[in-house]
């Protein structure tokens, strides 16, 4: 786990520091607070300081206090990353200008790790000449930049300047950190597959991606560059994850088949359709005119995993591939391990979902399964796919 210094400078944007300081720290980060007075004027210190579990350091006066433990130079030796969210105008300015006049400047000028800036301010300061020229200079010195979002400023003010959201920088930031899984793409399928009827009705699964997604995230969070296939997923929950949004599996088929030669380790979280219509109507079917009953003839959709995998194999490219197992009732392990060696897969993730547990909750229960192991996971879908994530991580340079 990492050092993580955050930076709050004082902007109406400085209560979101506060669910970024609790990412870092749930997910197991030491986090040392570094705040200007200002954002005391719009978070308390108390708050910061429960959630980062240290005390705050206050820019001003503090700089010239302790001087006998070069307090900025301690604090930036000690960083392996440093994240200033949000990060003003003014700030930005003295930072490019590499004025160093208080705590906070003075550790981001003396910094030899990572630092990821996050800005927050109107419109009409974010496009003006000199804050584009700033932000110019300090990509240019290996600076990292989340840029601000479009929405709701101060006031009745909507227009980009917006603070990236908590999820979004703590993820940003986390690429900047080698982990386990740096240098390797990862491939993740999530959401459900839908195969249309006629123009208003599918065939489809109660599928909601929130474990996929999860698994997408833990992903970055150790590291690696992570492709995201999204089946149906509302696009506000995809925020600061690359995504191919797909429909049917003929789709995802195909947006996946694409990756190929992109992929080191493919999460096929997605729930795929088995079958899908063969003459689907292109208009609205009138119950008026259909009359009390409806056939539908239904055909089988490819095996995408399977197919995936053999094609992997046939070229000769090293996959870590792994298939996912929702079933209902039954022993769940011997499921599992039939599925593991139906499809090829390395690893199968296995889940009991009978009675309609598990789709759409905040938690789930798995077993991790090889051929040569099994391991359960069970909590959040966040810590589950973090764990799971880990042990592949573990296993993917030895295949």
């Amino acid at each position: 786990m990492a050092n993580v210094v955050v930076g709050v400078t004082g902007g109406i944007a400085a209560y979101k520091s506060a669910p970024l300081i609790r990412l870092f720290a749930e997910a197991g980060h030491t986090v040392q607070v570094v705040a200007t007075e200002n954002a005391f004027k719009f978070i308390g210190k108390a708050t910061l300081e429960a959630l980062s579990k240290n005390p705050v350091f206050i820019v001003d006066p503090e700089l010239f206090t302790d001087v006998d433990q070069v307090k900025h130079i301690a604090i930036s030796k000690s960083a392996d990353l440093i994240v200033v969210a949000p990060a003003t105008a003014s700030f930005i300015a003295k930072v490019a200008a590499g004025i160093a006049d208080d705590l906070l400047t003075t550790t981001v000028l003396a910094a030899t790790a990572p630092v990821v800036l996050a800005p927050a301010m109107h419109t009409e300061m974010w496009e003006a000449a000199s804050t584009v020229q700033n932000i110019k200079t300090l990509k240019s010195r290996n600076f990292s930049i989340v840029e601000p979002g479009v929405g709701r400023l101060t006031g009745e003010d909507t227009g980009i300047g917006r603070l990236a959201d908590p999820e979004v920088i703590f993820e940003a930031a986390l690429a900047c950190l080698s982990g386990p899984l740096t240098g390797y793409r990862v491939c993740v399928t999530l959401g459900g597959t839908r195969e249309p009827i006629d123009a208003v009705r599918y065939v489809g699964n109660h599928s909601s991606g929130k474990q996929g997604i999860a698994f997408a995230r833990a992903a970055k969070q150790l590291g690696a560059r992570v492709q995201v296939i999204s089946a149906n997923v509302d696009p506000e929950n995809l925020v600061g994850l690359d995504s191919i949004p797909v429909q049917t599996t003929q789709q995802l088929q195909s947006a996946l088949l694409g990756q190929l030669n992109e992929i080191d380790i493919l999460v096929m979280a997605a729930a795929v359709a088995d079958f899908s219509l063969e003459n689907p109507s292109t208009t609205k079917l009138k119950r008026s005119e259909i009359g009390q009953s409806l056939s539908l003839t239904l055909s089988a959709n490819p095996d995408v995993l399977k197919e995936f995998i053999e094609k992997a194999k046939a070229s000769s490219k090293k996959i870590l591939t792994v298939g996912f197992a929702a079933e209902t009732g039954g022993n769940l392990e011997a499921l599992a391990k039939a599925k593991l060696q139906d499809k090829g897969c390395d690893f199968v993730v296995a889940n009991d979902v009978s009675d309609g547990a598990v789709f759409g909750s905040s938690d789930n229960s798995v077993l991790l399964m090889s051929e040569n192991s099994t391991s359960e996971y069970q909590g959040t879908k966040t810590s589950v796919a973090l764990a799971v994530m880990s042990e592949l991580a573990a296993k993917v340079g030895g295949l």
